[in-house]
């Protein structure tokens, strides 16, 4: 389906042309530089930002939700180190849906399923962090950690990761990343749940079906494999040959760059950069820093090719201390704010997603032959 326009949205407009990304018509550098993910989140759902009442009731209402039952962690805890990381969120997203009655409402009644829609979202939102952050720890070997209601979605997944508050400007950083990962048009793991949703499957089935597929290592782990790459490298100084090294394979290539829709610089890219620089800049800490600057570099000399998101992604990752086998488990921690937005919208207007294959298989009216005969 490549290049096929599949359906209809309002949530997001990717101009792979132009470098540009819009939440609802808006462009996404002053989101991520000016809003948090919060007012991301409700903008995606609801069409407009929020007002100061509206955002404060929307981030209170999240908050309300952030606990999972308890019970969740003794259906996991066995699974642990036993799983992929991601393996092990999609199996919490889908035990989830057996603590929400919601799951129930069926699209006859449409304005209760809307409503009921937008109550199992909020659940699923706030919840996600939290899934995350406890599947993480379980597999370290460690309890998760309850989370607080007095700390921002982004501000309180660290303190789940870490058992500890980060600083303001850490979780400013991170906030702008959620916010940057949020949606993109009808990506594998997006259309994936818009599939599942458009057979009338409810939120959790289509937000584990959207997991699985961000799970796909030509989806959502090339930040992971970016970081893998830096570790590798180990110096700035090692950054040129090694790369060098690679693309001279005609079949070599450095993860984090080109895209199947940018032509030019990913404009999630260009806003990571710039926060990178800055988070190097207060905590002196410019290793994976100046390490991406000098692939991309050398990338851009050797080849033609600009950084995705996934490039920095990884560097600004790394700069806060974050275990690189997070880094996909937290693309599904904004991306379920998109994904969720697109069930609503698919349910909204409803049509089973059936496209044509073209058969490309044996000729046709073939002889058949009897099992005696064969």
């Amino acid at each position: 389906m490549e290049g096929v326009t599949a359906g209809n949205t309002s949530l997001s407009k990717v101009d792979g042309v132009a470098g540009k990304l819009y939440y609802c018509g808006i462009p996404i550098e002053p989101l991520a530089e000016q809003a948090t993910f919060e007012e991301c989140c409700y903008l995606l759902w609801h069409g407009e930002l929020p007002n100061e009442r509206k955002l404060e009731n929307f981030k209170k209402e999240l908050a309300e939700h952030r606990s999972l039952p308890p019970q969740i962690w003794e259906v996991l805890a066995p699974l642990a180190g036993r799983q992929p990381l991601m393996d092990l969120v999609r199996t919490g997203v889908s035990a989830l849906s057996a603590w929400d009655t919601d799951t129930q409402i069926t699209l006859s009644d449409k304005e209760e399923h809307r409503r009921a829609n937008l109550r199992m979202s909020r659940r699923m939102l706030a919840g996600m962090g939290t899934l995350v952050a406890g599947c993480f720890r379980l597999s370290r070997g460690k309890q998760p950690v309850e989370p607080r209601d007095d700390l921002s979605h982004a501000a309180n997944f660290l303190y789940m990761v870490f058992n500890k508050e980060q600083g303001e400007y850490e979780e400013r950083i991170f906030d702008a990343a959620l916010t940057l990962h949020a949606d993109h048009g009808f990506n594998a793991s997006t259309f994936s749940g818009r599939v599942t949703s458009a057979t009338e499957s409810d939120v959790y089935a289509a937000v584990t079906a959207a997991v699985g597929t961000l799970a796909g290592r030509l989806h959502g782990g090339a930040n992971t494999a970016v970081m893998r790459m830096l570790e590798e490298i180990g110096d700035v100084d090692h950054c040129e040959a090694f790369v060098g090294k690679i693309l001279d394979d005609p079949k070599g290539r450095i993860m984090g760059f080109g895209h199947r829709v940018y032509k030019v610089e990913d404009p999630r890219a260009t806003v990571l950069r710039r926060m990178a620089k800055e988070l190097t800049d207060r905590t002196g800490n410019s290793r994976w820093f100046e390490m991406s600057r000098k692939i991309e570099d050398t990338v851009k000399a050797k080849k033609g090719l600009v950084p995705n998101v996934d490039f920095y992604s990884a560097s600004v990752y790394g700069s806060l201390g974050l275990d690189p086998e997070l880094y996909t488990p937290i693309f599904a921690v904004s991306r379920v704010s998109g994904w969720l937005a697109h069930v609503m919208e698919q349910h909204g207007d409803n049509r089973l997603i059936r496209p044509k294959a073209n058969y490309v298989g044996r000729d046709l009216d073939r002889a058949f032959t009897p099992l005696a005969e064969r």
